[in-house]
C-alpha cells in the first residue's frame, strides 16, 4: 500500500504516518483505535478546497491533522500536543 490511497470512496492511510503524527508506537494504533481512545474526522473541502480532504485524529492529548488532495498526495501535516494535559473538547470540533 502506498502511503494514501482514495479507495471505494475511502481513504485510506498508512498506520505509521498516524502513529507517528500522534506520537505512539505504530503497534498500538490499531489497538487505541478499537479501544475507542484514538478517533478520526474526515471533512471534504468546498470552494477553494475543492478536492481536497482534512483527515484529523485525537488521541487522549494530542491532535494530528493532514490535509491530502484527490491526487493522494499529503499537502499539509499539523499536530497540536497538550503534554500532560487532555485534549481539550474545543480541539476535536471540526474545522478548528
Amino acid at each position: 500500500m502506498k502511503s494514501l490511497e482514495f479507495e471505494d470512496g475511502a481513504i485510506q492511510i498508512d498506520a505509521t504516518i498516524v502513529a507517528k503524527g500522534l506520537g505512539i508506537p505504530p503497534t498500538l494504533l490499531l489497538e487505541r483505535l478499537r479501544e475507542g481512545k484514538i478517533t478520526s474526522v474526515c471533512e471534504r473541502g468546498i470552494d477553494a478546497d475543492d478536492g481536497r480532504y482534512r483527515l484529523t485524529f485525537f488521541s487522549e492529548n494530542r491532535r494530528f491533522r493532514l490535509v491530502v488532495d484527490e491526487s493522494e498526495a499529503i499537502v499539509q501535516r499539523s499536530a497540536i500536543d497538550f503534554g500532560d494535559l487532555p485534549l481539550p473538547t474545543s480541539t476535536r470540533r471540526p474545522g478548528r
